[in-house]
């Protein structure tokens, strides 16, 4: 619970376990007109009255497949089992099914078995770390120092709390714009990755938050949108009574002034803060200025939060937005779909901003499941009629690595979050990938010899760490059952009759006591596969 003092009689305050109550008389009319969105009634169930996943699902596919029509393209056929199960496992939960996972859904005839684990993957443990992880990226600058990770620990944990609870987003995002306290943990790192500069805080936070690119409104007018330099400082003066920052970040706490103004660049007038695309100034008697742009953020008089999160969404499980870059959806950059963004947009609002139903929706869609192989004529990627292959980031691809090889961290028998794992750690410093496009594939020779002979490889393919590698040297296991299980824990799918008789080759050419070293190699050669590397 966050209490806000809005004037000597009033306050603003918000309890985000799906309540947001306003306790002013001077604003209650105004609240419940502009932000029913934000508003929760206790005792109510999670999901809305009637299921409306099907007949959003229904809607999606039937604008992606008009647009397809119309441009003289048939879809991809249905990808199968297998191909869904590795595709949803990394999408979800970010790492790979396990080999008992992917025998069992196999196994199973049950026509609703998609939709069975698309359910228990979106309330597992594993979910909420995934996007705990997807969201900490995105929160912190590039330029944050790769070995304070340490410090992003608090921010991660917070996050994991969140997606644990399914909170809404609109108070996901009102969490981070009125965040207090330690600046080294939980939202607060926000602020100090930033320097509290309120600057950098509002280009940040619109381009996440809104999908504005409103940083080059800075300096002179924005050269082919229409924000003018007067709008982005306005928006900067929501983050302008900040306490100033002190050197570093030991000791750094984000709090509130009671003063605090920002200045039009070369000049001496005052910009008050004003919302993007209002012209009139926010009334800076209730709250503090922060608390305001949190309450308008939720509020229907904001167009930009619902459509820039479903856009956000849509890119993270198809490869890119309807509108690409996915934190671009300026006037001079439409969306492939727009009549599906705003459908989308309008669902989210509707459902209470809920995430976990909206990534439900979008798994459920037939654009969703269909086969990443190239057709002929070769669709267009906007045009969404076959998946994109995306490529694994570098916390997938270690998690991916541990969990195939059996090298992940093991304490009282369960499987720990991986986050501080020094080992882990290491390896996304080396391999952190420089864009944000999942489906563009850069890596250089330092991270193909790190794939290839870095310690984590080593370890996976050594039969003093890889359980997977001890285990199938069991005298109970004939050769074929060693084969097939290589490639279930790799690959998620059976070998194929051309990749049985190889590795069956490989293994009769070496004597019986070699044959342990011969699977290390097999393994070793399908970890550093582009298969395994690529989410198709």
């Amino acid at each position: 619970m966050t209490n806000r003092r809005c004037s000597e009689t009033s306050f603003f305050q918000t309890l985000y376990h799906d309540i947001v109550m306003i306790r002013t008389m001077l604003l209650v009319t105004a609240i419940l007109a502009t932000a029913i969105a934000v508003l929760s009634l206790p005792g109510r169930h999670v999901w809305a009255a009637e299921d409306p996943i099907d007949t959003m699902a229904d809607q999606i596919d039937s604008l992606i497949e008009a647009r397809l029509r119309a441009e003289g393209y048939e879809p991809s056929e249905l990808c199968r089992d297998e191909v869904f199960l590795r595709r949803v496992y990394l999408d979800l939960a970010g790492v790979l099914p396990t080999v008992a996972d992917v025998r069992a859904f196999l196994k199973d005839d049950s026509p609703d078995k998609r939709i069975v684990c698309v359910d228990r993957l979106l309330t597992s443990p594993r979910y909420a770390t995934h996007m705990a992880s997807s969201w900490r990226n995105v929160m912190l600058p590039r330029s944050f120092d790769r070995e304070q990770l340490n410090n992003a620990a608090g921010l991660q944990n917070w996050l994991r709390n969140q997606f644990v609870k399914n909170l809404r987003y609109d108070n996901l995002v009102a969490e981070f714009l009125v965040a207090t306290g330690d600046g080294t943990s939980g939202p607060a790192l926000y602020y100090t990755s930033l320097e509290m500069k309120p600057e950098k805080l509002a280009a940040s936070s619109a381009r996440i938050f809104l999908g504005l690119q409103i940083q080059c409104a800075e300096c002179h007018d924005h050269p082919s949108d229409h924000w003018t330099q007067r709008d982005f400082w306005a928006y900067a003066a929501f983050f302008s009574q900040l306490q100033e920052p002190s050197e570093g970040m030991v000791n750094m706490r984000v709090v509130d002034r009671d003063e605090g103004e920002v200045l039009l660049p070369d000049t001496e007038e005052v910009i008050g803060p004003r919302f993007p695309g209002s012209s009139v100034e926010s009334d800076s008697e209730f709250g503090t200025r922060r608390s305001q742009l949190a309450i308008w953020m939720a509020s229907r008089d904001n167009p930009y939060l619902a459509r820039a999160a479903v856009n956000g969404a849509w890119a993270q499980l198809f490869g890119r937005g309807l509108v690409h870059p996915v934190d671009d959806l300026g006037q001079n950059n439409p969306a492939s779909h727009p009549e599906l963004l705003k459908q989308l947009a309008t669902y989210f609002t509707k459902n209470r901003f809920d995430q976990r139903l909206m990534m439900r929706t979008l798994v459920r869609t037939k654009a969703y499941q269909r086969s990443s192989e190239l057709t002929d004529p070769a669709i267009p990627d906007f045009l969404f009629g076959r998946m994109l292959v995306k490529t694994l980031n570098s916390e997938q691809l270690y998690d991916c690595v541990t969990r195939a090889a059996g090298t992940e961290v093991v304490t009282s028998g369960m499987v720990q979050d991986p986050f501080l794992e020094p080992r882990r750690l290491a390896f996304v410093s080396r391999m952190h990938r420089q864009t944000r496009d999942a489906t563009q594939y850069q890596v250089g020779l330092p991270h193909a010899l790190l794939l290839m002979n870095g310690p984590e490889i080593q370890a996976a393919t050594s039969p003093q760490q890889s359980r997977l590698i001890r285990g199938l040297a069991a005298p109970w296991f004939s050769d074929e059952q060693r084969i097939e299980t290589l490639f279930l824990a790799t690959m998620s799918r059976f070998p194929n009759e051309d990749e049985r008789r190889e590795v069956q080759a490989a293994l009769n050419s070496v004597p019986l006591e070699e044959r342990q070293a011969a699977l290390a190699d097999v393994l070793w050669a399908l970890l550093n596969s582009g298969e395994f590397a690529l989410n198709h």
